[in-house]
């Protein structure tokens, strides 16, 4: 085996990790990929032989790329309030598979990924290098042009945005029983159905992209938000719950081609977020694979 081989061979023991890295810090996954490719064109061009923990390299490479991409994406928004929904990651729901109610533990919450999305670049990627990665703040330091003690302060910042703006999310179970709820009323256009399982102060942000920028949005309150919901009525067979970043989500896919994608945040009994990508070209760079979708070929 060449040493060409050799270094492809470790680094795709490595692309997992550095694609979930690279997809936590950017919340989405074509990005992601783009990060991972452009840290393996790095890789080749590097020489390594001195680097005693190759995993820790790579992890520095894509969190720099990762943080060039976020600040190129900052300074492309004419409107910093720019309502960006996260791409979701989507998993059949069969209820009571317990293999996918593992599902919600070890995956990123879609409501994790939306706080992040209004942290600065810098913050987002200490926290997440830090806080989920466990890297030391000797090592983010450089990668952020700070000493570590304010590579540590970028991410105590964070962490403070994500405890106060992420809620903790009920049992699988519970937020199928609220979200079915919630499709119920919508379908049956029940509007005091919809107050019922809304929290008060619930949030929905609703993104089509760049092609559609009239029509994105963010709306709060539950009467607002139940007014909306009425107009999301489906017919059962082009809608199905799935799992959306491991909770309870709805995809809706008319002939086996995605419309929306529709992620929940339920805590205490009511839904308190709603997160719906709509972006037609996002959509179709999900990974539907499993889902089983009628319709498609």
């Amino acid at each position: 085996m060449t040493d060409e081989e050799l270094l492809a061979t470790r680094f795709e023991a490595d692309r997992g990790h550095l694609r979930a890295v690279a997809y936590r810090v950017l919340g989405s996954m074509s990005e992601a990929e783009d990060a991972v490719q452009e840290a393996w064109l790095r890789l080749q061009r590097a020489d390594t032989r001195d680097v005693g923990n190759l995993t820790g390299w790579l992890t520095t490479v894509v969190g720099r790329v990762c943080l060039d991409m976020l600040r190129s994406r900052a300074s492309r928004r004419e409107d910093p309030l720019d309502v960006r929904v996260p791409d979701p990651v989507l998993a059949p729901d069969d209820g009571g598979n317990p293999e996918h109610e593992a599902v919600l533990a070890d995956s990123v919450g879609l409501a994790l990924l939306v706080v992040l999305e209004a942290l600065t670049p810098a913050e987002r990627l200490a926290f997440v290098l830090h806080d989920l990665f466990a890297l030391p703040f000797d090592d983010i330091a450089p990668i952020v042009g700070r000493t570590p003690a304010a590579a540590r302060q970028l991410a105590s910042r964070a962490r403070r945005r994500v405890r106060d703006g992420t809620p903790v999310p009920d049992a699988l179970p519970r937020q199928r029983e609220v979200v079915d709820a919630f499709t119920a009323a919508a379908r049956d256009g029940d509007f005091e159905g919809l107050l019922a399982v809304l929290d008060p102060d619930v949030v929905l942000r609703v993104d089509f992209g760049a092609l559609n920028p009239d029509l994105t949005t963010t709306v709060r309150g539950a009467e607002e938000v139940a007014r909306r919901a009425l107009m999301f009525r489906r017919p059962e067979a082009v809608s199905r719950r799935v799992l959306v970043n491991g909770g309870t989500g709805i995809l809706t896919a008319p002939g086996g081609v995605p419309a929306s994608v529709m992620g929940f945040t339920v805590s205490g009994g009511r839904i308190v977020a709603i997160d719906v990508l709509a972006d037609p070209e996002r959509l179709a760079r999900l990974d539907l694979s499993g889902l089983d979708l009628p319709g498609r070929g």
